[in-house]
Parts: C-alpha cells; structure tokens; sequence
C-alpha cells in the first residue's frame, strides 16, 4: 500500500493537485492586492484617497467586500445568445492566465513544472485567454460585445509578434528557454565587468531597450490603458464583458490581473535579474547554497519586481488618455514591429563585435543615460504639471 501510495498516489494525484490549490490561492490573493493598489493608485493620481471605509484606514477590505457582492448578485444569460459558448468563455480566459504560472519560476528551485521551453510555453498559453474573449463577444448576441472581441483578436495577435521577438534576445543571451537556467545566469552582482555577466537587460544595449519595448507590448497584450480597447467604455458600453454579471464577470477581471503579473513575470526573468538582487545578499553573509532563505529572499526579490511592473502599468493608465483602434495598430505594426526587428539584428552582431567582458559596461551605461533622462524629463515637467494642477483647483 505504502508503495503504491509514493509511486502513483503521490506523484500523479496528491502532489499536482497540492500545486495547483497553492497556485490558485495565490492567483486569486494577486487579484485581490492589485484591485485594492489599483483602485489607491488611481485615487493619489487623481487627487483622491481612494478607497477608506471598508477595512480602516486604507480600505483593505474593499475588494473582498465587492468580492462578496459580485458572488451574489444574479447571473443573467441574453436570451439571444449562445448559452453553452457563453457559460465556458470566462473558464477558458482564466485557464489561459492559470496555466502561465506553472511554468513561472517565483525562486530557484520554486517553480511547478521546470520546463526546457517554458518561454515558449507561457507565451502560448497565455494566447489562448484571446479564444475565450471571442468566444464572450460572439456568444453576447450584442454587437458591443462582438465589436469588442474583434479588436481583442486584431489586437494581440498583432501585438503578440514584437512582443516575442523581444523575448528572443534574452533566450539569444542566455542561450536557453528554460527560465530557471536563464535565472541561475543572472545571479551574482547586477553588472559584473569582468565576466560581462549579470542581468540580461545589461547584456547589450539592444536588450536593454528589447525590456522596454516588450514591457509596451505586455501592456497592450493585456488590455491595459492606453491598449484597452476590447473594452473602451466610452465606444462600447464594456466591450466584450458587456452582457456578463457577477461571478462570470469576476473572472474575467480576476484573469487579467493575474496575467500582470504573469507577463511581469516574463520581463523579470528574462531581463530584470529573475529572482536574484541587485547585491548577492546570500554570498556575502555566507549562507549556503540550497539553504531555505535563499528561496525565501529570491520569492521576495520577485513578488517586489512583479509589484513594481505591475504598479507602472497602473500608473500609465491613470496618466494617459485612451487611443484609437488605428492609432493601437498603427503603433505595433509601423513602430514596435520595425524596432524589435532591429533590436534583434542588433542583439545578433554584437557578440561578434564587442568583446564579451565590455557588453556588459556598455549596457550598463546606456541603462544610466536612459535613466537620467527619465528622471530630468520628470523634474522638468513636475513643477509646471503642479502648477496647472493648483490652477485648476482654483474656483
């Protein structure tokens, strides 16, 4: 009994099923956060605070209270449309944002399943989150809802293309698509010039501005401002979740907040360092490799990674204003498109170019001058932004 219990109970039954309740707590605890720093984000940018009574002072049981009433409130079904399709729409959007995180490696060693082509497998999953979003618009019976699911399709099959060609220049770097392998190369100091190791944003500067153009493109995958245009309440109505309501309506919300942070995920481990600090923490003190804080300070370093990407998507949907559906193809298909391109010819001659033990300075250096850039356009543009903002408040 004991025997049959390690060689297939275990294994095949109780250890998957184990993974995937600790996943689902996990996906579903992430959606509750983001909703919560979402709705304080949006309340400090617009002047506000935000959410306050439910829960205390910073309104931490908000979320869980709409949680509740969205639970309750009835699931209606149009009665023009196709209640099957209908019904297993918001299922297949889920499963889509699900299934990225078994192959999401959160430290060394903490990952459910260590695939060898775990890049190209979360960013094929994740492209079946756009069948079950055709399938809500085509089976709403509302043309809103159809018109939404369309530019949802148009969208990220478009957007999807840079998007991996920017992948392909940390998997070029690395020289592997497993992500924890590609995460056990970036350990040690953020830059390290003798070896030209380190991050691979910094391997060159080609990958280094790959991260910034894939961070674009993740945005717009995810139907986040200023990309959400399957929704664009403005044109139509709530786009492709138009006709859906209470517990339906949560997992699609539930879904693209949890696929954040799985294209956070993406950028962290193919450029931003995986799990790994800045500062070889563990080394330094002198504690062991394999020893249990490791993996806790790597899970740590990630989840802080995966916030911050997380919050500057908040940040840029609360900044600007909603485009066009012209404008969201026009800009993938005449500008992210041709530059990923280059970035990837770039990222390809120069290990022929450059000596290895220099591509890390280089890049390096130009992740300052970028930078510094930013910084001097936000101390520039802030005092005149503060002064029209107490202009305005002025009655």
């Amino acid at each position: 009994m004991l025997g049959s219990f390690q060689t297939f109970v275990w294994p095949f039954v109780l250890k998957p099923l184990i993974i995937c309740v600790a996943i689902m707590l996990f996906f579903q605890a992430q959606a509750i956060i983001f909703v919560w720093l979402e709705r304080k984000v949006s309340g400090r940018i617009q002047d506000r605070l935000g959410p306050t009574r439910v829960g205390g002072k910073f309104g931490w049981l908000q979320t869980i209270a709409d949680g509740v009433k969205l639970l309750l409130k009835e699931d209606l079904i149009p009665s023009e449309a196709d209640q099957p399709l209908f019904r297993i729409a918001p299922y297949i959007v889920l499963v889509g944002s699900f299934a990225a995180f078994l192959a999401l490696p959160f430290s060394d060693g903490w990952v459910a399943q260590n695939l060898n082509v775990a890049v190209f497998y979360i960013l094929a999953v994740m492209s079946v989150e756009v069948f079950g979003v055709i399938m809500a618009g085509y089976a709403s019976g509302s043309k809103w809802a159809l018109f939404g699911a369309m530019r949802e399709a148009a969208q990220v099959v478009s957007y999807e293309v840079p998007m991996a060609i920017c992948i392909v220049l940390p998997v070029m770097a690395a020289g592997t698509m497993n992500m924890t392998t590609a995460g056990r190369m970036q350990a040690g100091w953020l830059i390290n010039f003798r070896t030209g190791a380190g991050w691979l944003c910094f391997h060159d500067p080609f990958t280094f501005f790959a991260a910034m153009v894939y961070l674009v493109c993740a945005t717009a995958s995810v139907k986040r401002a200023p990309f959400d245009l399957a929704e664009a309440e403005s044109e139509l109505v709530a786009g492709f979740h138009t006709e859906y309501s209470g517990f339906r309506w949560l997992i699609f919300f539930m879904a693209e907040y949890a696929s954040m942070l799985a294209v956070s995920g993406i950028a962290i481990t193919m450029f931003w360092g995986a799990w790994n600090g800045p500062i070889p923490l563990c080394d330094l003190v002198g504690v062991p490799p394999g020893h249990w804080f490791r993996g806790l300070l790597g899970f740590l370093n990630f989840i802080v990674k995966g916030y911050f990407l997380v919050l500057v998507m908040m940040w840029v949907r609360w900044t600007l204003p909603r485009i066009r559906i012209d404008q969201v193809m026009k800009t993938c298909l005449k500008y992210l498109l041709p530059m990923s391109c280059f970035l990837l010819l770039g990222a390809a001659v120069w290990p022929v170019l450059v000596p290895t033990r220099f591509g890390g300075l280089i890049g390096g250096v130009a992740a300052a001058l970028v930078a510094l850039a930013i910084v001097a356009y936000g101390v520039a543009t802030t005092p005149a932004s503060a002064a029209q903002g107490r202009r305005q408040r002025v009655y």
